[in-house]
Parts: C-alpha cells; sequence; structure tokens
C-alpha cells in the first residue's frame, strides 16, 4: 500500500488523539483494510492531513510500535508489522467475537470442584461414565438435565432431554433438525454470532425485529412465513435485554397459534438467582431449549442441555449431535451430574453470580447512570454510540486498555442498525486491571474541556 493511500477516521473518536490513531491502525488491521508490510503515511503528511499536532502522531505510533502492530525502517517509514502476533494484538478482543466468558470468581473453587469429582469419578464404578456413551447422553445425565431444566420452569421427560458438547454444538443440531434453506427465522436486530454462523452455512434468513415482541413477530410473519425464532431471553447477547414473564407468555401465545418454532438459547438463564420461567415453559410443543455450562460456570465445561419439543424430534438432535460430536465430553458430563447432586454447582455458579455482581456495581460507580445497557447479575455491557462514531476503532482503543469489546456490527443482522460496542466485563482480567480499565473508557466518555464526547 502506498505511504498517502490510508487515512484513519477519528472525527468521532473519544479520548486522546493519539490513541485514536493507534486504535485506528489496530482496527483497520483487523479489518484487513491493513496488512503486514503496508507503509503507514509519514507522520509528519498524517498530522497535517489530520489536523494535529505532530508529537500527537509520534506518540501514536510510537504506542503502535509497544503493541506489535508496527515497524519503524528508519528513512523508510513505518510499516505493520510482518510478526504473526500482529493480528492477535490487533483483535485481541476480538480473537472470537462469539465468546463472552464468565468471570473468575475472587474466590474460585473451581479446580477444587474438578479435583474432588475426579476422585470420586475414578472410586467404585465411576470410570464406566468415562467410556463412550449412546447418541442424546447416558439416562442418568439426562436425567440431571430435566431436573435443572426444571428450576425453569419446564417440565420434561428424560427422553425430550439431549445432552451436547456445549451450547453452540446444541443449536447446530436443532437447526439441522427443524430448519432447511430458504426459511425465515426472526430474531432481534443484534444476534449472538454463533448462531448467525450457523443460518448462513444452512441458507437461513434471518429476519431482524425492531423489538422482541409478540407484535413485532406478527408483523413479520405477515410480510412472509416465519419458520421460527431464535432468541436469547435473558441477559441477551450482545444487547442485555431481558424478556419479561409477560412479554414471555405473550411471545409463546403466539407462537403456538402462528406453529412458528422457538428456538431459545437461554445461555445466561440460570446465573440470576432467581430464574424467569422460559418461553418453552409456556409453549413446550413449539419449543427448542438450549441451556449450557460454559456461561455459567467456566467455559472449560463443554455440556448443554437441550430440551426438544417431544421424544421424536429428541432422538433426531441426538442423532445430528452423534455426527458432528459423537458425543459431549464425558468427564465434563459426569462432573456436572455430581455436583448438581451433590450441591457443588449451585455453588459454583453463586461464586460466579457474585463475581459478575462486584464487578457490574464497579462498572455503574465508574460508569454512571445512562451510559450502558446491563444485567445487574451479568457479566458484559452494551454501550450505545452516536451515528458518526466508529465502533471498531473505540473497541480498539478499548482493547489497548485490556478491555475486552467488540464492535456493534459483528452482531448486526441487517445494515442501519444502531451503532454500540459490546464489552465484556469477565474473562480472565482481574478486578483491579477491570477497574483501571473502566476508568480510562470513563476518561474517554467526555473529551476536555467538559463537552460531550461521541458516545451516548
Amino acid at each position: 500500500m502506498a505511504a498517502d493511500a490510508w487515512l484513519p477516521d477519528i472525527a468521532g473518536a473519544a479520548g486522546p488523539k493519539y490513541k485514536a490513531v493507534t486504535a485506528a491502525i489496530s482496527a483497520a488491521v483487523a479489518r484487513g483494510d491493513l496488512r503486514h508490510g503496508d507503509r503507514l503515511p509519514p507522520q509528519r503528511d498524517l498530522a497535517v492531513k489530520l489536523g494535529i499536532d505532530l508529537t500527537t502522531v509520534t506518540k501514536a505510533y510510537d504506542l503502535a510500535r509497544q503493541r506489535g502492530l508496527i515497524v519503524a525502517r528508519g528513512r523508510a517509514g513505518s510499516f505493520i508489522s510482518e510478526d504473526v502476533r500482529t493480528g492477535e494484538v490487533a483483535t485481541a478482543a476480538q480473537s472470537d467475537i462469539a465468546m463472552n466468558s464468565p468471570p473468575i470468581p475472587i474466590e474460585s473453587r473451581l479446580t477444587d470442584a474438578m479435583a474432588s469429582a475426579l476422585g470420586t469419578l475414578a472410586r467404585a464404578d465411576g470410570l464406566a461414565r468415562l467410556h463412550y456413551q449412546r447418541p442424546g447422553g447416558a439416562a442418568a445425565d439426562r436425567e440431571s438435565g430435566a431436573e435443572l431444566l426444571a428450576r425453569m420452569g419446564l417440565s420434561s421427560s428424560v427422553e425430550q432431554i439431549v445432552v451436547t458438547a456445549g451450547g453452540q454444538n446444541g443449536l447446530h443440531a436443532v437447526a439441522s433438525t427443524m430448519l432447511k434453506p430458504g426459511d425465515r427465522v426472526a430474531c432481534g436486530r443484534f444476534v449472538y454470532p454463533g448462531f448467525a454462523a450457523i443460518a448462513r452455512r444452512m441458507g437461513v434468513t434471518l429476519v431482524p425485529l425492531a423489538e422482541m415482541a409478540a407484535d413485532a413477530l406478527e408483523a413479520a410473519h405477515a410480510v412472509a412465513p416465519l419458520r421460527a425464532l431464535y432468541v436469547v431471553p435473558t441477559n441477551d447477547n450482545p444487547t442485555t435485554a431481558t424478556l419479561t414473564v409477560k412479554e414471555r407468555r405473550d411471545i409463546a401465545a403466539w407462537a403456538q397459534d402462528a406453529r412458528v418454532q422457538v428456538i431459545e438459547d437461554d445461555a445466561y438463564g440460570l446465573l440470576p438467582d432467581a430464574p424467569i420461567p422460559a418461553i418453552a415453559s409456556f409453549a413446550p410443543e413449539v419449543s427448542w431449549h438450549v441451556a449450557s455450562m460454559a456461561k455459567i460456570i467456566s467455559p472449560a465445561l463443554r455440556v448443554g442441555f437441550v430440551r426438544a419439543p417431544g421424544v421424536a424430534e429428541a432422538m433426531q438432535i441426538a442423532s445430528c449431535q452423534h455426527e458432528s460430536a459423537v458425543m459431549a465430553p464425558p468427564l465434563n458430563v459426569a462432573m456436572i451430574s455430581l455436583w448438581l447432586a451433590d450441591g457443588t454447582f449451585d455453588t459454583l455458579v453463586d461464586a460466579v453470580r457474585k463475581e459478575a455482581i462486584w464487578r457490574q456495581r464497579l462498572a455503574h460507580s465508574v460508569l454512571g447512570d445512562g451510559r450502558h445497557n446491563a444485567h445487574p447479575q451479568g457479566y458484559h455491557l452494551w454501550l450505545p454510540l452516536a451515528d458518526d462514531s466508529p465502533p471498531d476503532v473505540l473497541a480498539a482503543a478499548l482493547a489497548l486498555d485490556g478491555l475486552s469489546a467488540v464492535p456493534s456490527n459483528r452482531f448486526a443482522v441487517a445494515p442501519g442498525a444502531p451503532k454500540a460496542v459490546r464489552i465484556s466485563l469477565g474473562g480472565t482480567i482481574d478486578r483491579r486491571g477491570l477497574s483501571r480499565a473502566l476508568h480510562r473508557l470513563a476518561a474517554q466518555l467526555w473529551i476536555p474541556g467538559g463537552a460531550a464526547s461521541h458516545i451516548v
């Protein structure tokens, strides 16, 4: 790329301009606009074109070098680094945009619980649980799943439950069972990227709703028949929205009348201390409920429980799941069943919940009211932006400060969706690091002089 071919757009960026320039470089690399070996504009030329001080550009390039994004080659100029780590640095907050990991509790007992469970399973005939299981999972584990989903007000026979290798595996099995190319599936304006990927692969059309409500579904269905609704009912990823009991009842009633299937991805539903009844509990004959352990305990636990509308559908899911993953990791599944029986499960979930609550309170105290949306017992934020603010640049800037953020366009179903970023409070970042990063974010919410920034 020629030296003057790339120009960062920092007009809508908040915070120090040098960080905005660095973040623009990082975002351009993440998008593929800049690749290793590309030459950046000379610092003096860039300062003139952007109308900023030369020292500001110098600081930006210095920071980019420290982050491994660029290398300086004397009079030849500055170039995007050829080191393979460049991509990792540029997309640190987006290395897998579908993942929003739970925080590690300040007093995590997960490793101790896993060690204890392994010891228990190794005694007597426990090792039998670690061999190949029948499609859909062992009867004891499916029974554990049925008991767990009963907490969501969802009664199930054991034969309706399928044990999967995590929620994504469960969604894939459900979609493969009941969707076909050309089907129309309603969803929110922003959707979990894992399901969007499934829809693309299957040739399914996603139909974004202006709001997640029965009236909006009816309007979309009137345009052309819907086959299904995909919904994250509690602490939606990414918007953090949670449907009320009435909204769930209304959606369920409409789906039953219209014979539209409901794919309920309830990844976060068991994290709140008072779970809300599942949509499937109001419309069990047309609902496919997916619960998973990765979001409420740890990504290390690749276990999901899918509740199908009937036994025949469960058998189809089990067959599909077996073809794609053979089975859920038997050690993980055996641990979950053991923990549900002895109370460890609730202890582990409670620890994650308490840590999430602490982090949400920290975020509220630092960022204040009205700037972001959040679930009080969740661990991500949804930060709306003004129309002229570039989400990818802000996300890259936050990544430079160690805060995981993903721009809204990674979730948007159609062009023209409002701009925002999803900020994760979980993952491996500790409390001190999170506090520092949030305070730096707060400093970017207002530009010098007290005027409001482009973050709204």
